[in-house]
């Protein structure tokens, strides 16, 4: 018991809570030091109740974190990063637990504290609130999640792309062989994220993938896809997709007799072997050619 640790906590903002929650191992969780500042507590008295009733913690409620997701998790970066004055998830003495809702509710019943009781069902609630945000635009937010939860952990390759971009040294053409999928990703992101007024894409197929990738560009961005075919599926995560980022939607316009595929950066322009959807797939080439948007348009409305 960890009653006398226990001190008075005022009343506990849902927001504040779902802020802390994160993504480990596909599960929504909360490390020890988040809920100990949620109790009131220091965190190895959260530790040492649950040493005390281990048969109430099996792994699927409470895990600790490897080194590896301890350096991914950005918000674990951030609190290791300010204790030891160091390059991130560098001199770390212990490894933080991570408890799922489960494991929170069991913390409510060893914490043995009335406030232990309000505490845990506040957080609680903010764990069933998210869920309900994903239901209710499952039809892509679940799929972008997805998609970023299998991308967190190599987004130390993502800063190492970008720290290459402020250097100059992103290559005027390439080529990318089958199955460097993530490499390909990357190297979008990296072009997408050097935008400073527009992005524009030509390109007859485009799926909530590409969607999410527009999410990497900079604040004031405008974007523009030209696509020849929109499947229902397609318009359901455009819409979701606009209906969320208001402040910055995507808009869609047709293109007729186009194969190949452009993405313009600003003034830039680069030709790609592939759909953006597929890049990696397959070995695909990549230029940056001299063409406008103006160019490679021109005869691309049907005839009247």
């Amino acid at each position: 018991m960890i009653e006398s640790d226990m001190v008075t906590t005022g009343p506990l903002a849902e927001s504040s809570v779902e802020s802390m929650i994160q993504v480990v191992r596909g599960k929504q969780v909360l490390l020890d030091r988040d809920l100990a500042t949620l109790y009131g507590v220091e965190t190895r008295a959260i530790n040492q109740a649950v040493k005390r009733n281990l048969e109430r913690f099996p792994e699927r409620n409470c895990f600790q974190l490897t080194k590896d997701e301890l350096m991914t998790s950005p918000k674990s970066q951030i609190v290791t990063l300010n204790a030891s004055g160091n390059k991130r998830g560098s001199n770390v003495k212990k490894l933080p637990f991570a408890f799922t809702e489960q494991g929170v509710a069991m913390l409510s019943a060893v914490l043995h504290s009335e406030s232990a009781i309000r505490v845990s069902l506040a957080i609680m609630d903010a764990f069933v609130q998210l869920r309900h945000l994903m239901m209710e635009n499952a039809g892509f937010v679940s799929r972008l999640a997805s998609t970023e939860i299998k991308l967190a952990e190599y987004d130390h390759k993502i800063d190492v792309l970008f720290e290459a971009m402020d250097r100059g040294e992103l290559k005027a053409k390439g080529l990318f062989y089958n199955n460097q999928q993530f490499d390909a990703y990357v190297f979008v992101c990296g072009l997408i994220r050097q935008a400073k007024k527009k992005i524009v894409l030509v390109d007859r197929y485009v799926n909530e993938k590409v969607l999410a990738m527009m999410l990497k560009r900079q604040q004031g961005v405008s974007v523009t896809i030209y696509t020849y075919d929109k499947s229902k599926v397609f318009e359901v995560d455009l819409s979701t997709y606009n209906e969320q980022y208001v402040d910055c939607p995507i808009e869609i316009l047709p293109c007729y007799g186009m194969h190949d595929r452009f993405l313009f950066i600003d003034d830039k322009a680069y030709h790609f072997g592939a759909s953006l959807q597929d890049l990696g797939k397959n070995t695909f080439f990549f230029t940056q050619e001299e063409f406008t948007l103006d160019e490679v348009m021109k005869k691309t409305q049907p005839e009247q």
